[in-house]
């Protein structure tokens, strides 16, 4: 399925405040049966949905790097860990070591990751839709409502059960 991300932003801006209702009618859902339709709506999402038709999560915001991250990508450069913080991080407002820019400096034209197979944590559980205690990250579930199409409508398909 091909992506249009100027519909997509279109659309999950216009439903942001229903699906942050949503999300509050998520809370009231016990934990195991929340996660399975997660699980299950991620899976059958990412039949359709291919990341490399996308790549937006890649061109508009960045993961969290963490100390082995930084140790792996540093080797992977060949670089000294501080030499790779100079080049490609600062410390957000939380004190989380972020990207310096968008997109993403690793990301290739055609969507591939030139880091893949030594990419930060976040981006190998990214969008984080089939993991366990989706009540624990219901909100940023929401925001990712906004970058990622699958979690839009990962959203929307769970969604038909609890809108009113």
């Amino acid at each position: 399925m091909k992506i249009d991300l100027d519909t997509f932003y279109k659309e999950s801006k216009s439903e942001y405040s229903a699906n942050k209702k949503l999300k509050e009618r998520f809370r009231k859902v016990k934990p195991k049966e929340l996660d399975r339709k997660f699980e299950e709506q991620h899976d059958q999402v990412f039949e359709e949905v291919d990341c490399l038709d996308c790549a937006n999560c890649c061109k508009t915001t960045s993961p969290i790097f963490i100390q082995t991250d930084i140790d792996r990508l540093a080797k992977v450069f060949r670089m000294k860990n501080s030499q790779f913080i100079d080049e490609y991080l600062h410390r957000d407002e939380d004190g989380d070591y972020v990207l310096n820019s968008s997109p993403c400096p690793f990301l290739n034209d055609d969507n591939k990751c030139l880091v893949y197979d030594a990419r930060p944590k976040a981006c190998r559980e990214y969008p984080h839709t089939n993991r366990k205690n989706m009540h624990g990250i219901l909100a940023l579930s929401l925001k990712n409502t906004l970058v990622c199409p699958a979690v839009f409508k990962i959203f929307l398909e769970i969604g038909k059960d609890y809108r009113k």
